[in-house]
C-alpha cells in the first residue's frame, strides 16, 4: 500500500536543518494538508534541497518536462516550492517549513491555518527552532545608532547593504499577521518584510510580495525602528532577507519572551549596548524600549549581556546619548553562507540530543 503522501512529505521536511517534527496530535500534517493537495505533496518530496531544471526532476517523477513545468509553476505560485533563474533558466527547488512554507503562505493564510501554525509552534516548533543552540538570525541596528568611530565590514553597515541590492521585495510580516488572525493583533506596522536579491524575485514573480526601491526599504527601516521593531536578517554575510521583528509575535522573539530560551539559540548578537556612565540620567526610557528586558537602572543603566541583542533600540530613543553601539569583542561572525549554517544547525542538534540519530539535511 502506498505511503500516505503527507506522512512521506512531513519526514522529507524533517531532514532540513530546521526540521519538521512529528507531535501527538498530528496537528503538522493538517497543516501539510491545508497546503498541499496529495498530488503536490508527492511531487514536492521528488525535489533536491538545491536549484535544479525541470528537465533533472522530471528525469525523477517520469513525467514529460512540459508536462511538469506547469505544475512546479503553479506551486511556486501558492509558496510550496522555490523558483529561481540561472542564466533565464527556470530552476526549482523544495522549500522546508522554515525559513520557507511558513512565509510563503503569507497571501494564504486565513484563521484556521493561523491557528494549526500556533499550536504547532507551542507544541513542537519553539523547540525545533532553539534545538541546536545555533541562531538562526544574526541582529543589525540601523547605521544612526552604532558608534561613529568604528571600522565595519560590508555586512555590518545595512543601510549600504540594502543600497547595493539587485532587487528588493517588500510583505507583510507572517508572524504578525498569524497573530492577528488568532486574535492577539499588536500595533506594530504589518508590511515589513524584506528580500533582497533571488528571494525577492520569487516574491515578486509569485504574487507574494512588491516590488521596492532602495529608498522605500530604508525608510519601511526607519519607521520599523521608531515603532520598536527588531532588524533581523539570516545568520549568514549574504543579505537575503530583513525580518523586522517584535517580541510579541515573532517565532524567534516568542521563544526568548514567552518561553524562557536563551537569546543565542535564535539570535546572533553582532553589537552591544554600551552606556556611558556620566551621560546617563537613570530616565528608564531604554528599560521600556528594550524588547527582551535586558536593561535595568539603580544608579545608571545597566545592559545584560547575555539578554542584550545588539538591536540598537535603546540607543535611539535615550535622551542623553548616554548609549551606543559598539561591535562585540567576542562577537560570532555571521557563516559565510546559508548552507554553512544549516550544517551547523544540524551538528548542534545532534550535539544537544534534539534530533535522532540519521537525520539529515534533504
Amino acid at each position: 500500500m502506498p505511503e500516505d503522501p503527507y506522512v512521506e512529505l512531513r519526514a522529507f521536511l524533517d531532514r532540513f536543518p530546521l526540521g519538521f517534527p512529528p507531535t501527538p496530535s498530528g496537528v503538522e500534517l493538517k497543516i501539510l494538508k491545508r497546503l498541499f493537495t496529495p498530488e503536490e505533496a508527492s511531487l514536492a518530496v521528488k525535489l533536491s534541497a538545491r536549484p535544479e531544471g525541470v528537465e533533472e526532476i522530471a528525469e525523477r517523477t517520469g513525467m514529460a518536462p512540459g508536462a511538469l513545468e506547469p505544475i512546479l509553476d503553479a506551486m511556486a505560485r501558492k509558496g510550496l516550492v522555490f523558483k529561481m533563474r540561472r542564466q533565464g533558466k527556470a530552476c526549482y527547488n523544495a522549500a522546508p517549513f522554515m525559513i520557507g512554507l511558513y512565509e510563503y503562505s503569507v497571501k494564504r493564510i486565513d484563521p484556521e491555518l493561523a491557528a494549526l501554525y500556533r499550536e504547532y509552534y507551542d507544541s513542537a516548533y519553539a523547540d525545533e527552532m532553539g534545538a541546536s543552540h545555533v541562531p538562526g538570525f544574526k541582529v543589525i541596528p540601523v547605521n544612526r545608532h552604532v558608534a561613529s568611530d568604528l571600522v565595519l565590514l560590508p555586512y555590518q553597515k545595512m543601510e549600504e547593504d540594502i543600497r547595493s541590492a539587485r532587487v528588493i521585495a517588500v510583505t507583510d510580516c507572517i508572524c504578525r499577521k498569524e497573530a492577528a488572525l488568532v486574535g492577539e493583533a499588536c500595533d506594530h506596522p504589518l508590511e515589513t518584510c524584506l528580500s533582497f536579491g533571488a528571494a525577492a524575485e520569487y516574491y515578486i514573480e509569485n504574487g507574494l510580495g512588491r516590488r521596492i526601491s532602495a529608498d522605500e526599504a530604508i525608510r519601511i527601516l526607519e519607521e520599523a525602528d521608531e515603532s520598536g521593531l527588531v532588524h533581523a536578517g539570516a545568520n549568514s554575510k549574504h543579505l537575503s532577507n530583513i525580518c523586522n521583528c517584535c517580541p510579541c509575535c515573532c517565532a524567534s522573539m516568542k521563544g526568548i519572551t514567552r518561553k524562557g530560551m536563551k537569546r543565542r539559540q535564535f539570535m546572533n548578537a553582532i553589537f552591544e549596548a554600551v552606556v556611558d556612565e556620566d551621560s546617563c540620567t537613570a530616565c528608564e526610557v531604554c528599560v521600556d524600549r528594550c524588547p527582551v528586558g535586558a536593561v535595568s537602572v539603580d544608579d545608571w543603566a545597566v545592559v545584560d549581556r547575555d539578554r542584550c541583542l545588539g538591536c540598537g533600540l535603546c540607543a535611539g530613543t535615550c535622551p542623553t546619548e548616554a548609549i551606543t553601539m559598539k561591535l562585540r569583542q567576542d562577537r560570532e561572525e555571521p557563516f559565510d553562507r546559508v548552507l554553512d549554517m544549516g550544517l551547523a544547525i544540524l551538528e548542534g542538534k545532534k550535539k544537544h540530543a534534539k534530533v535522532p540519530s540519521g537525520r539529515e539535511t534533504a
